[in-house]
């Protein structure tokens, strides 16, 4: 694996909604892996990578391979979070992404609070087998154009 030295951070706004919560109107813990899954499809769609379009047309998706999640503070309904991805690692038939959930900063300034932090580790399989494959050169090429 090789190490990305300098890899730009995509981060997408969140809103927290009833559905998110549990019944004290705190984010289930949980949720927070849905909310990067969606982090991490709104970077590859900024990038020009659509995965519906990849599986179609390539044969192949990515899929969570593990997850590593350290919960900082909860958030609350109607937050609004910056949820991040980027690129720490990135192999010839994986990727391993550093996400963070933060709490949309006050509008005073100051820093916006970290919330949630994880690690995924996604892998590139053939769409119809599941077996691992190589990442096609074109999603790394955008990849490493980003960073």
């Amino acid at each position: 694996m090789t190490l990305i030295s300098t890899p730009s951070q995509f981060t997408w706004p969140v809103r927290v909604y009833w559905e998110d919560t549990d019944a004290g109107g705190i984010v289930f813990y949980a949720n927070y892996l849905k909310f990067f899954e969606r982090a991490r499809t709104e970077w590859l769609r900024a990038l020009g990578v659509e995965q519906q379009s990849l599986r179609e047309q390539v044969g192949g998706m990515f899929v969570v391979t593990a997850t590593q999640v350290k919960y900082h503070r909860p958030a609350r309904l109607d937050d609004v979070l910056w949820v991040s991805a980027r690129v720490q690692e990135a192999g010839r038939a994986s990727l391993t992404i550093e996400q963070t959930a933060r709490l949309q900063a006050a509008p005073t300034g100051g820093d916006a609070p970290l919330l949630c932090e994880g690690i995924i580790r996604i892998g590139w399989v053939d769409a119809r087998t599941l077996r691992p494959q190589r990442i096609p050169a074109a999603i790394l090429g955008a990849l490493n154009a980003s960073a």
